[in-house]
């Protein structure tokens, strides 16, 4: 195939700066359309249409009330928003240098066959410093980022898992602290584990409340006061923020700020999805340690290759990659929590170069999810595996024998499990012997030595299939 013959999208896609945009463009299509700068530029016309209607009905005889074709009009503006729309914003931007302005710009040139609305359109972005239009439109973003994409994508994970943890309830498996062998527990329960750590983290970025300021440029309401010193704006501006979409926004009102909402909510939230990303870490880790040891095989796929020279091998690549996107994520989800609360005095830009890149940290996270759910998806019980790790570990049982024999007082019961056990291979006859020699009631002895590595899981399985 010659250079030329390469479609436009597969250029785009190897000539990508981010892999997000090129290697994994695929995998985040349900993303790109709310978090990327048309996603961003999306919600600016909400918010301007929101505050312009709201406008028309706030009272004042310089403007009346929209009708209601009007209405359909300018709501349709925003629930019809294209690719071509945000192309068209962005042309004027070229012009203006500057983007909310232009923003401001499309929407009057909307205006200009409809001589109800070009009549009122110096109420778009009336009393409005740009990052009225921004704070709230940020907030739109990440709600419906949020609801749509970040939490259900969890909650298949949670789901997946869950389903695991009972599947797997009552499967014993040797459990390592240190690396080495200590008292077995249950995959479920292991699975479990990581199932209740993660709906806790879930709901947490569930909870967040979504902030949202309009008070001008300095928080004080200055110009509004300054067109119509009798309204109470704060009030107005609350109604605005809290309405139901799409008359309104949805989100909760922030009541102070400087020119910028201060960001503490997006710091709690961005905190809210590494935790989330930390735990599926912490288990991509040892999932990856399980299959490395046997306990877990992967279902082939026809047609691929686990190394270029070594044909035997099936590598955990799904969860490796989760792994090294949640790393990403993470680097960029501190770096803004800790960033964007800051501002110098009333105002300063950082924030804003910083904030174009919410959609990038969020990128990487559903990426890892992604890789998470299909590294799950392949996954199948090596029994046989398992039952052989757990059947050369005797010593495990040191644990249950000497605390019967502390109920019993025999004296030293500790260390004679230590003489018995610590740096030795331990066979199921050895622990017999020394049952068999134990003065304690003959049912408890009976009870030890029906006891095995397997059995020995404590009430793990319950708490399997509770989680």
């Amino acid at each position: 195939m010659s250079p030329t013959s390469v479609s436009a999208s597969a250029a785009s896609a190897v000539s990508a700066l981010s892999p997000l945009d090129g290697r994994y463009a695929g995998r985040l299509t349900a993303l790109r359309p709310l978090m990327s700068e048309q996603g961003f530029m999306h919600r600016r016309v909400q918010v301007e249409i929101a505050w312009f209607i709201a406008l028309s009905d706030a009272g004042f005889d310089e403007f009346k009330p929209l009708s209601p074709g009007a209405r359909t009009y300018l709501l349709g503006l925003v629930k019809n928003f294209s690719e071509a729309d945000a192309v068209a914003i962005k042309d004027i931007e070229k012009v203006t240098n500057h983007d909310v302005k232009a923003v401001e710009y499309w929407i009057k040139s909307k205006f200009e066959a409809r001589p109800e609305l070009l009549a009122a359109a110096e109420f778009v972005h009336f009393a409005c410093t740009s990052e009225d239009i921004n704070n709230t439109s940020h907030a739109l973003q990440l709600k419906v980022a949020r609801e749509q994409v970040i939490l259900p994508v969890i909650d298949g994970i949670v789901e997946t898992m869950r389903a695991m943890a009972h599947k797997y309830a009552e499967v014993s498996l040797l459990a390592r602290t240190h690396g080495q062998t200590a008292s077995p527990t249950t995959i479920g329960k292991e699975i479990a584990n990581v199932v209740v750590r993660l709906q806790a983290a879930r709901d947490r970025v569930a909870t967040i409340q979504l902030l949202a300021k309009m008070n001008g440029a300095v928080g004080n309401y200055n110009a509004h006061l300054a067109a119509w010193p009798d309204f109470d704006w704060e009030a107005f501006s609350r109604k605005v923020i809290e309405t139901p979409e799409p008359l309104g926004l949805g989100v909760t009102f922030q009541p102070y700020s400087i020119q910028i909402e201060p960001h503490d909510y997006m710091a709690e939230l961005f905190d809210a999805v590494a935790r989330v990303n930390t735990i599926l870490i912490d288990w991509a880790r040892d999932i990856w340690g399980y299959i490395s040891l046997g306990y877990f095989k992967q279902r082939l796929k026809a047609g691929e290759i686990g190394s270029s020279t070594m044909p035997h091998k099936v590598n955990p690549i799904d969860f490796e990659n989760a792994e090294g996107n949640l790393g990403l994520a993470n680097a960029l989800l501190r770096h803004l929590a800790e960033k964007l609360p800051i501002s110098r005095w009333q105002r300063d830009l950082t924030d804003s170069t910083v904030l174009r890149n919410m959609g990038v940290a969020l990128g990487y996270s559903v990426l890892a999810y992604h890789s998470m759910g299909v590294g799950l998806g392949k996954l199948e019980l090596n029994q046989e595996a398992i039952d052989e790790d757990l059947n050369a570990s005797w010593e495990v049982l040191a644990e249950p024998i000497q605390t019967v024999m502390r109920r019993f007082g025999v004296q030293g019961a500790y260390e004679k499990l230590k003489e018995v056990t610590r740096g030795k291979t331990v066979k199921a006859e050895d622990l017999h012997a020394l049952i068999r020699s134990l003065e304690i009631p003959q049912p408890e002895k009976d009870r030890l030595l029906a006891m095995t590595p397997a059995s020995y899981v404590g009430k793990a399985a319950e708490l399997a299939r509770r989680a």
